[in-house]
C-alpha cells in the first residue's frame, strides 16, 4: 500500500523507514546470504542485517507504543534514539555491528536540538555523519565494503538539492553505483564474482529510505547497472569462483567474539588497542558508556578477561567458525551447514572460552540475568547445523531452553535437549562429544556422561535463610551438592573440602574444580593435594571460571 510522500523527517519517518528496512531486507536476507565472502563467508550476512534492523524496529515501535493511549506521538529525538540504540544492542555480526553504527551516526545528527524535524540539509548532514562515523568504528577500514557504499550514498547526497524524498533518492542511486563497483577494489569479490554483502544490505536500507519519503519502491539495485560487466547481486553460493577461492585460502581466526560493554571511552580506546592485536575485523560500535564489541581471534578467552578489563561485558557470543573455515588476507572460505554443534549457556568468561575451544557455540549468563528463549534460538542458528546438542547447565534453565529447541525444531533444526544442571556436567558431557557417530547414540553418551557427574558449588550466603543443613546467615559458606546444601561453614576452602570428601565418599574417577574470580588464593592447591593424599587413583583438573557467581564449582565423574 502506497504511502503519503513525507517531505520532512520526523519520527513516523523513522517508524516507517525502519518497518520498510526490516521488510526490505526479509525479502533480500537468503540473496545476501549467498553472495556473503568478506570478511567471513559463513553466509550469514543477511540474516545479520535483518537481525540487527528487526531489535532497531522493536525498540522504535516500543517507544510509540508508549504514545498510543493520547494525542501525542514521540518526538524525532525518541525515535532516532529508539532505533540507534535498539540497533546497537541488537547488532549481529561484522555487517550488523557497522550498521548499528551508521544508525548511530545519523541519530546523533537527528537528536541534536529540540526540532520536531529535519530537512534535506539535516539529511544530507545525517548521511554524511553516518558514513563518517562507521569508517572511524572500523579497526582497519577496507575499500569495496560497505563503508565505501556508506561513504558513495553521502558524497552523492551532498551533490543533490531538494527535500528529503530527493536527498534519499540520491543517496540510493549513489550506493548503487559503488555497490556495483565493488568487486573491482576487492580481489575476493571479484574472484567469486560477488558484490559486497554488506553493501547489498545497506542498499536495501537506503532503498527502504526512499520509500518512507516518496510511498514509491526504487528500482531493484542491478550489478550490471553501472558497468559491473558479468556480477551479479545473486549467486549459486557453491560456485565455481568460490570453489578457486578455497582452494587459495590457508588457516586463520578460529572464533567471532561479540558482547555489549558498559565501560568510559578512555578503557575503550585501551580495548581497541589490544583486541586489534589479538585479531582482525574489529569493530567497536556505541557511546555513552555502552558498547558493542565485535572481532575475529584465536583466543577467545583473552578477548572476552579484554572486556572483563575494560568494564563490563555482558550478552557474550563465542562462535567457532570450524576447521573448514579458511582466511586468507582476511577472506574466509564458504561454510557449510554442519551435520552437528553443541549449544551451551555458561556462568563465567572463562567456562565460555574452555567451551568455545572446544568447539561449542556459547551462551553467557551472569549472575542473575539468566538468558530468555530468543537469545538461546539465536545461538541454535548461529551455529548452522543440521543437528543440535543443548546444554542449559542449570536447572533453572529448563523450561526456557525446552521453548528455545522446540522454535528450533520448528525452524527445520534437529535439537536434543540435554538437561544438564551444571557447567560441570557440560564439561563431561561436552567431553565424550563425537560428531561422527550416530546423533542419537552421541546424545546418549552425552547424557549419560552429564549425569554420572555429581556436581557442587560453594557460595557465600547473601542474607539469613533456612537450608536443608540448618539456618545460615548473611556472609556464611554454603556447600552445595545436586543443589542441596549440605555444608554451612565459614572458609571457602575448609568448606569446599568437605563438600569434596561428602563427593568423593561416593567413589569417582576424575575432580574438576572451576574457579571463579572470588575463590581464595591457594585453594585449587589445597583441594588438589587432598585429593591426592586421600583418594587413589582419582586425578584432578582446574579450570579458571572467571566471573561466575560462585567462587567454586565442583564436578565428581
Amino acid at each position: 500500500m502506497a504511502q503519503v510522500p513525507q517531505t520532512f523527517f520526523d519520527a513516523l519517518a523513522v517508524r516507517a523507514w525502519c518497518g520498510h528496512a526490516l521488510g526490505a531486507l526479509g525479502r533480500a536476507r537468503e540473496e545476501i546470504d549467498a553472495i556473503n565472502v568478506y570478511p567471513v563467508a559463513d553466509g550469514d550476512t543477511g540474516t545479520n542485517l535483518y537481525l540487527t534492523v528487526e531489535s532497531a524496529t522493536g525498540a522504535v515501535e516500543a517507544v510509540f507504543a508508549g504514545y498510543e493511549l493520547g494525542e501525542e506521538v514521540p518526538t524525532l529525538a525518541d525515535a532516532a534514539h529508539a532505533m540507534a540504540h535498539g540497533a546497537l544492542i541488537g547488532a549481529r555480526g561484522n555487517s550488523g555491528t557497522i550498521l548499528a553504527q551508521l544508525l548511530r551516526g545519523m541519530a546523533q545528527v537527528l537528536t541534536e536540538g529540540e526540532a520536531t524535524h529535519i530537512d534535506g540539509e539535516g539529511l544530507r548532514l545525517a548521511l554524511r555523519h553516518a558514513a563518517a562515523s562507521a569508517r572511524q568504528a572500523v579497526a582497519h577500514p577496507v575499500e569495496g565494503t560497505v563503508l565505501s557504499v556508506a561513504a558513495a550514498a553521502a558524497a552523492a547526497a551532498d551533490g543533490s538539492g531538494g527535500d528529503c524524498g530527493t536527498v534519499a533518492r540520491a543517496a540510493y542511486e549513489g550506493a548503487c553505483r559503488a555497490l556495483a563497483a565493488t568487486p573491482g577494489q576487492l580481489a575476493v569479490l571479484e574472484r567469486a564474482g560477488v558484490v559486497d554483502a554488506g553493501g547489498r544490505g545497506l542498499v536495501a536500507v537506503l532503498g527502504a529510505l526512499v520509500e518512507a519519503f516518496t510511498g514509491e519502491t526504487p528500482a531493484p539495485f542491478d550489478g550490471r547497472a553501472a558497468g559491473a560487466g558479468q556480477v551479479h547481486a545473486r549467486v549459486d553460493p557453491v560456485s565455481d569462483a568460490r570453489a578457486d577461492t578455497c582452494a587459495e585460502a590457508a588457516a586463520g581466526p578460529a572464533f567471532e567474539v561479540v558482547y555489549l560493554l558498559e565501560a568510559e571511552e578512555a578503557a575503550v580506546d585501551r580495548l581497541r588497542t589490544r583486541l586489534d592485536a589479538l585479531g582482525d575485523s574489529l569493530v567497536v560500535v556505541g557511546g555513552d558508556g555502552l558498547w558493542n564489541v565485535h572481532v575475529h581471534v584465536d583466543d577467545a578467552g583473552a578477548a572476552v578477561e579484554a572486556g572483563v578489563e575494560a568494564g563490563r561485558p555482558h550478552r557474550i557470543r563465542i562462535t567457532h567458525f570450524g576447521a573448514e573455515d579458511a582466511h586468507a588476507g582476511g577472506e574466509r572460505t564458504p561454510r557449510e551447514r554442519v551435520q552437528r554443534a553443541v549449544v551451551a549457556v555458561v556462568p563465567g568468561e572463562g567456562l565460555a572460552a574452555l567451551y568455545g575451544e572446544s568447539g561449542a557455540t556459547v551462551v553467557l549468563a551472569r549472575p542473575g540475568e539468566p538468558p530468555a528463549s530468543g537469545e538461546l534460538v539465536d545461538a541454535l542458528r548461529r551455529a548452522h547445523a543440521r543437528e543440535v546438542v543443548l546444554l542449559p547447565n542449570d536447572a533453572d534453565l529448563r523450561h526456557t531452553a525446552a521453548a528455545a529447541a522446540e522454535q528450533a525444531r520448528a525452524e527445520g533444526i534437529r535439537v536434543a535437549l540435554i538437561p544438564t544442571r551444571s557447567a560441570v556436567q557440560g564439561i563431561a558431557a561436552l567431553a565424550v562429544h563425537q560428531p561422527d557417530r550416530r546423533f542419537d547414540e552421541d546424545v546418549v553418551q552425552m547424557t549419560s556422561a552429564a549425569g554420572a557427574t555429581r556436581y557442587a558449588e560453594v557460595v557465600v550466603a547473601e542474607r539469613q535463610s533456612w537450608t536443608m543443613a540448618g539456618i545460615c546467615q548473611a556472609g556464611d559458606v554454603l556447600g552445595l551438592v545436586d543443589g542441596d546444601v549440605v555444608v554451612i561453614g565459614s572458609d571457602v576452602t575448609a568448606t569446599a573440602e568437605t563438600v569434596l570428601d561428602r563427593m568423593l565418599q561416593a567413589g569417582g574417577e576424575l575432580v574438576t574444580l572451576v574457579l571463579g574470580d572470588q575463590a581464595p588464593e591457594g585453594v585449587a592447591d589445597r583441594l588438589r593435594a587432598r585429593v591426592r593424599e586421600a583418594y587413589l587413583a582419582v586425578d584432578t583438573v582446574v579450570y579458571d571460571g572467571g566471573r561466575q557467581g560462585a567462587p567454586l564449582l565442583i564436578g565428581v565423574e
